[in-house]
């Protein structure tokens, strides 16, 4: 087979990244919008050994689980891989893709699987749920300010407009964008051009609380200082709901988003959100789950899982701003959250004090650095500084994408925790992690419930229970 070269072939699965799966002439096709069950001709774009890439050309035959997509946007935007998926089928999709992982990856046997596994827990509404997003910010060919999301496997921005909106993102992100876009061109404010490293927005990052109204609104730039600073504040502070207003410095010339300063230039340099009855102020730069509805039935499960009876010292290992050692503190002993981002850990504690909450204490580190300097090797946690710290009888995993460092999840298994409640956003190194944890038969997996936080995509939260067997 030669590049460009046209065949049909049946969409039979989707791959992690939600491309449709097919195979011909003996290769395996990845399929960018092709779904389980349509037959299409495509065009082949890439070729390597044993497998491929394709576009659609035409569906010849849609899968009886294709629907219209309600955004005009798809597929040519990054955001939504599996928009035209039902919803129905997207939540089958990501429950088998939770199995497959446990399955395959980490060793546990489906019969224990069918026995554990809960069904995932889904979206009433699966619109407008994410609470931030991150708008790229670049000029058209007519040289006109464009902010959107980026194509697929490219930094050339498809416009999300008052006209076409994101689906997923907040009603009022549409509002807020057009009038940064009107200021910009009204005062000569140039776009970030990362080509040429010139020009001075680069991203425009939009939170919102969900159960309290209040957005905020955060410039990334390519300068020390804002251009037209005052005229930006007059025309984002009439907006409603609007409660800060902060530009974030990025003279980097790289894909990382965001710089380690902020400046606020209007109103509070905080947000605030709740989950359930937690109250939370969240900055910029805060980790903060982006589905606030989805979160309270992730939390609340990492809650029935964790069987706390009030007793229970517990440890929140990469606790963010403290969402879920809050979340838990109500109903134990006492909790120690560790992370290792400064501002999030001042956001955790200032976190604790809006809330009254005194049981929980928050440490700056790395979790796989701090443990051993608390853990003396014996079952025992000694003193540091002055201050002790109980040993855990639950210790909650919350880890990044890339999931727990080999060290902490070693020092976890000398300090042998009664259970283990781990929080995943990727099942894969989710299932490399439990097989480590439940080797040599010292951790058994009890329950595993995925929640999806993230429709239309691929993503999936996962929460686990493992208990010490021995």
């Amino acid at each position: 087979m030669k590049k460009n070269e046209k065949f049909e072939i049946l969409i039979e699965d989707l791959s992690k990244d939600g491309s449709g799966i097919g195979h011909y002439g003996g290769q395996t096709f990845f399929v960018r919008g092709g779904l389980p069950g349509d037959r299409l001709r495509c065009a082949a774009t890439k070729l390597k050994k044993s497998y491929g890439f394709a576009r659609i050309l035409e569906i010849l035959s849609p899968s009886a689980d294709r629907v219209d997509p309600p955004c005009k946007l798809y597929p040519k935007c990054g955001g939504c891989q599996i928009l035209g998926l039902s919803y129905e089928k997207q939540l089958e999709y990501k429950q088998r893709m939770v199995e497959e992982s446990l399955a395959r990856i980490g060793g546990f046997q489906r019969e224990l699987l069918e026995e554990v596994m809960e069904p995932i827990l889904g979206m009433e509404h699966p619109y407008h749920y994410r609470n931030k997003a991150q708008y790229p910010v670049g000029e058209g060919t007519s040289g006109e300010i464009q902010t959107g999301f980026y194509a697929v496997h490219s930094h050339r921005i498809i416009p999300a407009t008052m006209e076409c909106p994101c689906i997923i993102g907040q009603e009022s992100d549409a509002k807020i964008l057009a009038v940064i876009r009107k200021w910009m061109a009204d005062e000569g404010v140039r776009a970030y051009d990362e080509t040429l490293g010139k020009g001075e927005v680069r991203h425009i990052l939009l939170r919102t609380g969900v159960h309290t109204g209040q957005k905020l609104v955060c410039l990334v730039i390519n300068s020390n200082r804002l251009s037209a600073e005052q005229s930006l504040v007059e025309r984002l502070s009439a907006v409603s709901g609007v409660c800060s207003i902060s530009y974030n410095i990025n003279t980097r010339r790289d894909n990382v988003i965001m710089g380690e300063q902020t400046r606020t230039i209007w109103g509070s340099s905080r947000m605030e959100d709740r989950i359930g009855t937690v109250r939370f102020l969240i900055s910029p730069r805060s980790f903060y789950q982006v589905n606030a509805v989805s979160t309270e039935k992730l939390y609340r499960k990492a809650l029935e899982y964790a069987q706390l009876t009030g007793g229970e010292n517990v440890w929140d290992l990469y606790c963010g701003i403290g969402t879920i050692s809050l979340f838990l503190a109500s109903a134990a002993k006492q909790v120690y959250g560790v992370e290792v981002v400064p501002d999030a850990v001042e956001d955790a504690r200032k976190n604790a004090e809006l809330n009254r909450i005194k049981n929980a204490e928050f440490i700056l580190g790395k979790a796989e650095e701090v443990l051993p300097q608390y853990y003396d090797g014996d079952a025992r946690v000694i003193q540091q500084n002055g201050q002790g710290a109980s040993h855990p009888d639950l210790v909650v995993l919350d880890p990044p994408r890339k999931g727990c460092d080999a060290r902490l999840l070693s020092v976890v298994l000398q300090m042998a925790p009664q259970r283990i409640v781990y929080v995943s956003c990727d099942p894969a190194t989710l299932a490399r992690d439990l097989k480590i944890l439940a080797q040599d038969g010292r951790y058994a997996l009890k329950k595993a419930c995925p929640v999806d936080m993230f429709g239309h995509s691929m993503g999936v939260e996962t929460c686990t229970l493992m208990e010490r067997v021995c």
